[in-house]
């Protein structure tokens, strides 16, 4: 089988999420390759011909299309066979473009995959499969947290909350962060963002961390918390996604509110646990590994193709 995958071109690359499933995708005998949409209304119109041309020239068995905007260039383009996977972003777009999502999904699409039982109910898509990215369990693994703390140049004595995304993403809420972490006053604890870091190098900075917090007001399946997990570092996460349902009574993984003093709470219990967490027997016991999603959406493929 031959897919070809249309993902968002903001960055002009492919995006690691998008890499990374498709990698895995091709470990499971699909064959992949990668077409950027975008950025930009003028972006997603000019993409329409250039993915009819690739789907002429390309000999592909199916579509997969990523986030909505991609996926309606897609549907544009051509009447072939097309997945689409919404991701958490999706569900907040506007109300014209949620309805197209909805129309789309039950006239055009094959099959619409979500991240997350909460995605699929707030877009209200019951037909929608929930297949949550995988996580690459080669790649984040746990090791020796002085290794990682000496490749990442930290001061081991330190005590590190690592905040699992750059701090200019308005969704991420790291305002909230900054006044918990403020309001904690915990002696040697010091907040680092996990920004411009190369997906080869972030499990060095999860193994590094004395826990992962996340405080972002809307998500879908967050992959620093699934990285993290099968990295066995504990975890702080507002009740956003899927984290409540992934993480579930792993010891030294924590749920807060968005109230400043709950997180605060909540980031000091993780301190205060001092030890690496089961999280990674979490991950592979849910079946989020990347191979197992793989085989998942490999499946997912030949029953539309069929």
């Amino acid at each position: 089988m031959k897919v070809l995958f249309i993902s968002s071109g903001r960055r002009k690359r492919v995006g690691p999420v998008v890499l990374s499933q498709g990698e895995s995708l091709k470990e499971a005998g699909v064959g992949v390759d990668y077409l950027l949409a975008g950025p930009g209304f003028g972006g997603y119109l000019s993409a329409i011909p250039e993915i009819r041309r690739a789907w002429k020239r390309g000999g592909y068995d199916i579509v997969h299309a990523h986030y909505s905007l991609s996926a309606f260039a897609a549907s544009v383009a051509g009447r072939f066979p097309l997945v689409v996977s919404l991701m958490g972003s999706d569900v907040f777009m506007s109300g014209v473009v949620r309805s197209l999502i909805v129309f789309f999904c039950r006239r055009r699409w094959g099959a619409t995959i979500v991240k997350s039982d909460q995605m699929k109910d707030m877009l209200r898509l019951p037909e929608a499969e929930v297949i949550p990215n995988g996580v690459d369990t080669s790649l984040f693994r746990p090791f020796s947290r002085d290794e990682a703390r000496k490749h990442i140049h930290i001061d081991g004595s330190r005590r590190l909350v690592l905040f699992g995304s750059s701090p200019d993403r308005q969704e991420k809420n790291a305002r909230l962060a900054e006044e918990a972490f403020a309001l904690l006053d915990y002696p040697g604890a010091e907040l680092m963002y996990l920004s411009g870091v190369p997906r080869e190098e972030v499990p060095w900075y999860l193994n590094a961390a004395d826990l992962v917090l996340l405080t972002s007001k809307w998500e879908g399946s967050p992959n620093v918390i699934k990285e993290a997990m099968a990295c066995n570092c504990p975890v702080v996460s507002t009740d956003t996604g899927d984290v409540r349902s992934i993480t579930g009574e792993t010891e030294g993984c924590f749920i807060t509110s968005y109230d400043v003093s709950d997180v605060a709470a909540k980031i000091r219990q993780a301190l205060d646990f001092n030890n690496r967490t089961t999280g990674r027997e979490r991950i592979m016991d849910l079946g989020l590994d990347s191979h197992t999603v793989a085989d998942r959406i490999k499946t997912l493929y030949e029953k539309v193709v069929s």
